[in-house]
Protein backbone atom coordinates (compact mmCIF):
# COMPACT_ATOMS: atom_id res chain seq x y z
CA UNK A 1 0.00 0.00 0.00
CA UNK A 2 1.16 3.49 -0.80
CA UNK A 3 -0.09 6.32 1.39
CA UNK A 4 0.51 10.00 2.11
CA UNK A 5 2.49 11.21 5.08
CA UNK A 6 -0.12 11.29 7.86
CA UNK A 7 -0.35 13.62 10.85
CA UNK A 8 -3.05 13.68 13.51
CA UNK A 9 -4.28 16.32 15.95
CA UNK A 10 -6.49 16.06 19.04
CA UNK A 11 -7.30 17.87 22.26
CA UNK A 12 -7.00 15.63 25.32
CA UNK A 13 -8.45 16.33 28.76
CA UNK A 14 -6.58 15.94 32.06
CA UNK A 15 -7.78 12.33 32.41
CA UNK A 16 -6.61 11.33 28.92
CA UNK A 17 -10.01 11.49 27.24
CA UNK A 18 -10.97 13.31 24.04
CA UNK A 19 -14.65 13.56 24.89
CA UNK A 20 -17.15 12.62 27.55
CA UNK A 21 -19.38 9.59 27.11
CA UNK A 22 -22.22 11.92 26.05
CA UNK A 23 -20.09 14.16 23.77
CA UNK A 24 -18.00 17.16 24.74
CA UNK A 25 -19.18 20.77 24.68
CA UNK A 26 -18.05 22.80 21.69
CA UNK A 27 -15.26 25.31 22.21
CA UNK A 28 -13.87 23.62 25.34
CA UNK A 29 -10.27 24.54 24.53
CA UNK A 30 -8.72 27.98 24.08
CA UNK A 31 -8.59 30.32 21.09
CA UNK A 32 -4.86 29.59 20.98
CA UNK A 33 -5.63 25.90 20.53
CA UNK A 34 -8.01 26.73 17.67
CA UNK A 35 -5.32 28.88 16.04
CA UNK A 36 -2.90 25.95 16.32
CA UNK A 37 -5.48 23.67 14.70
CA UNK A 38 -5.62 26.02 11.70
CA UNK A 39 -1.83 26.26 11.59
CA UNK A 40 -1.47 22.47 11.49
CA UNK A 41 -3.79 22.39 8.48
CA UNK A 42 -1.49 24.66 6.50
CA UNK A 43 0.84 21.98 5.16
CA UNK A 44 -1.92 19.48 4.33
CA UNK A 45 -3.03 18.55 0.83
CA UNK A 46 -6.06 16.81 2.37
CA UNK A 47 -7.90 16.82 5.69
CA UNK A 48 -9.49 13.68 7.13
CA UNK A 49 -12.16 13.28 9.81
CA UNK A 50 -14.61 10.66 11.01
CA UNK A 51 -18.33 11.22 10.48
CA UNK A 52 -19.12 11.38 14.21
CA UNK A 53 -16.56 14.14 14.78
CA UNK A 54 -17.68 16.04 11.69
CA UNK A 55 -21.25 16.07 12.97
CA UNK A 56 -20.51 16.73 16.65
CA UNK A 57 -18.15 19.64 15.96
CA UNK A 58 -19.98 21.02 12.91
CA UNK A 59 -16.67 21.03 11.04
CA UNK A 60 -16.14 22.66 7.65
CA UNK A 61 -12.51 21.48 7.23
CA UNK A 62 -11.29 24.80 5.87
CA UNK A 63 -8.37 27.11 6.53
CA UNK A 64 -8.06 30.88 6.19
CA UNK A 65 -5.23 31.09 3.63
CA UNK A 66 -5.98 31.77 -0.03
CA UNK A 67 -3.76 29.00 -1.40
CA UNK A 68 -5.16 25.85 -3.00
CA UNK A 69 -7.58 24.46 -0.39
CA UNK A 70 -7.06 20.90 0.86
CA UNK A 71 -9.36 18.05 -0.05
CA UNK A 72 -12.00 17.49 2.62
CA UNK A 73 -12.35 13.77 3.36
CA UNK A 74 -14.98 12.23 5.64
CA UNK A 75 -14.93 8.57 6.72
CA UNK A 76 -18.12 6.74 7.64
CA UNK A 77 -19.19 3.11 7.93
CA UNK A 78 -22.69 3.66 6.61
CA UNK A 79 -23.87 7.24 7.02
CA UNK A 80 -24.13 10.00 4.43
CA UNK A 81 -23.62 13.70 5.18
CA UNK A 82 -26.79 15.69 5.70
CA UNK A 83 -27.41 18.35 3.05
CA UNK A 84 -27.72 21.02 5.79
CA UNK A 85 -24.29 20.35 7.26
CA UNK A 86 -22.03 23.46 7.28
CA UNK A 87 -19.39 21.70 5.17
CA UNK A 88 -21.60 22.30 2.13
CA UNK A 89 -22.06 25.97 2.93
CA UNK A 90 -18.43 27.04 3.31
CA UNK A 91 -16.00 27.42 0.42
CA UNK A 92 -13.21 24.87 0.57
CA UNK A 93 -11.61 21.97 -1.22
CA UNK A 94 -13.47 19.12 -2.94
CA UNK A 95 -15.44 16.91 -0.54
CA UNK A 96 -14.84 13.14 -0.52
CA UNK A 97 -17.15 10.83 1.42
CA UNK A 98 -15.67 7.38 2.09
CA UNK A 99 -18.08 4.61 3.05
CA UNK A 100 -16.26 1.64 4.56
CA UNK A 101 -19.30 -0.53 5.40
CA UNK A 102 -20.93 -3.20 3.27
CA UNK A 103 -23.67 -1.02 1.81
CA UNK A 104 -23.73 2.48 0.39
CA UNK A 105 -26.27 4.76 2.08
CA UNK A 106 -28.74 6.70 -0.08
CA UNK A 107 -27.17 9.98 -1.24
CA UNK A 108 -29.49 12.97 -1.44
CA UNK A 109 -29.88 14.08 -5.10
CA UNK A 110 -29.19 17.64 -3.90
CA UNK A 111 -25.60 16.57 -3.22
CA UNK A 112 -24.89 15.43 -6.78
CA UNK A 113 -21.86 17.35 -7.94
CA UNK A 114 -21.07 18.56 -4.42
CA UNK A 115 -19.10 15.52 -3.27
CA UNK A 116 -17.40 12.37 -4.51
CA UNK A 117 -18.46 9.10 -2.90
CA UNK A 118 -16.01 6.21 -2.46
CA UNK A 119 -16.99 2.72 -1.32
CA UNK A 120 -13.81 1.10 -0.07
CA UNK A 121 -11.80 0.30 3.08
CA UNK A 122 -9.79 3.10 4.69
CA UNK A 123 -6.51 1.47 3.69
CA UNK A 124 -7.50 1.45 0.01
CA UNK A 125 -8.62 5.07 0.21
CA UNK A 126 -5.24 6.12 1.59
CA UNK A 127 -3.63 4.46 -1.42
CA UNK A 128 -6.14 6.23 -3.69
CA UNK A 129 -5.27 9.60 -2.16
CA UNK A 130 -1.58 9.04 -2.84
CA UNK A 131 -1.62 7.37 -6.24
CA UNK A 132 -4.72 8.86 -7.89
CA UNK A 133 -5.22 12.24 -6.23
CA UNK A 134 -1.57 13.17 -5.64
CA UNK A 135 -1.94 13.80 -1.91
CA UNK A 136 1.45 13.94 -0.19
CA UNK A 137 0.41 15.20 3.26
CA UNK A 138 -2.81 14.09 4.96
CA UNK A 139 -3.90 15.62 8.27
CA UNK A 140 -6.44 13.77 10.44
CA UNK A 141 -8.46 15.52 13.16
CA UNK A 142 -10.16 12.52 14.74
CA UNK A 143 -12.09 11.05 16.21
CA UNK A 144 -10.49 8.39 18.32
CA UNK A 145 -11.84 5.43 16.32
CA UNK A 146 -10.35 6.78 13.11
CA UNK A 147 -6.99 7.50 14.71
CA UNK A 148 -7.06 4.01 16.21
CA UNK A 149 -7.65 2.57 12.72
CA UNK A 150 -4.65 4.51 11.41
CA UNK A 151 -2.53 3.35 14.36
CA UNK A 152 -3.50 -0.28 13.71
CA UNK A 153 -2.21 0.19 10.15
CA UNK A 154 0.97 1.75 11.58
CA UNK A 155 0.20 4.77 9.40
CA UNK A 156 0.76 7.76 11.72
CA UNK A 157 3.92 9.82 11.15
CA UNK A 158 3.20 12.82 13.37
CA UNK A 159 0.99 13.08 16.45
CA UNK A 160 -0.06 16.51 17.71
CA UNK A 161 -2.09 17.11 20.85
CA UNK A 162 -3.30 19.83 23.15
CA UNK A 163 -3.27 18.65 26.76
CA UNK A 164 -6.12 20.53 28.40
CA UNK A 165 -5.44 20.33 32.13
CA UNK A 166 -8.47 22.50 32.90
CA UNK A 167 -10.99 19.78 31.93
CA UNK A 168 -11.80 16.26 33.09
CA UNK A 169 -14.20 14.14 31.05
CA UNK A 170 -15.83 11.51 33.20
CA UNK A 171 -17.56 8.36 32.06
CA UNK A 172 -16.36 4.78 31.88
CA UNK A 173 -16.91 4.69 28.12
CA UNK A 174 -15.37 8.08 27.32
CA UNK A 175 -12.88 7.52 24.46
CA UNK A 176 -9.18 8.26 24.40
CA UNK A 177 -6.97 9.41 21.51
CA UNK A 178 -7.08 5.87 20.12
CA UNK A 179 -10.74 5.15 20.71
CA UNK A 180 -12.43 3.00 23.34
CA UNK A 181 -10.54 1.20 26.09
CA UNK A 182 -11.65 -2.33 25.25
CA UNK A 183 -8.45 -3.75 23.76
CA UNK A 184 -4.86 -2.94 22.96
CA UNK A 185 -3.28 -1.92 19.69
CA UNK A 186 -1.37 -4.74 17.92
CA UNK A 187 1.93 -3.23 19.04
CA UNK A 188 3.41 -0.11 20.54
CA UNK A 189 4.55 2.67 18.20
CA UNK A 190 7.56 4.71 19.26
CA UNK A 191 7.58 8.48 18.80
CA UNK A 192 10.02 11.25 19.69
CA UNK A 193 8.95 14.49 21.34
CA UNK A 194 9.44 17.32 18.82
CA UNK A 195 7.66 20.25 20.45
CA UNK A 196 6.63 21.04 24.02
CA UNK A 197 4.87 24.33 24.78
CA UNK A 198 3.12 24.67 28.13
CA UNK A 199 0.89 27.68 28.74
CA UNK A 200 0.02 27.82 32.46
CA UNK A 201 -2.23 30.83 31.97
CA UNK A 202 -4.50 28.73 29.75
CA UNK A 203 -4.05 25.45 31.58
CA UNK A 204 -2.97 23.87 28.29
CA UNK A 205 0.19 22.34 26.85
CA UNK A 206 0.82 21.96 23.13
CA UNK A 207 2.91 18.93 22.16
CA UNK A 208 4.05 17.30 18.93
CA UNK A 209 5.62 13.89 18.35
CA UNK A 210 7.30 12.41 15.27
CA UNK A 211 8.02 8.80 14.43
CA UNK A 212 11.53 7.66 15.29
CA UNK A 213 13.59 7.54 12.11
CA UNK A 214 15.28 4.27 13.09
CA UNK A 215 11.89 2.56 13.48
CA UNK A 216 10.63 3.86 10.13
CA UNK A 217 13.67 2.37 8.39
CA UNK A 218 13.27 -1.09 9.89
Amino acid sequence: MQRPRISTNLAISADGKITSADRRPSGWTSKKDHARLLELRQSADALLVGMGTLIADRMTLTRPDKATPPLRCVISRSRAIDTEHPIFHRDGGPIHLVITGKKLPPIDPLLVGKLTVHHMPLEKFLDHLKTQLGVQNLHCEGGGELIRALAKMDAIDEFHATLAAHTIFTGENAPTATGALHDYLPRSITFELKHFEPDPTLGECFISYGRKVAELNQ
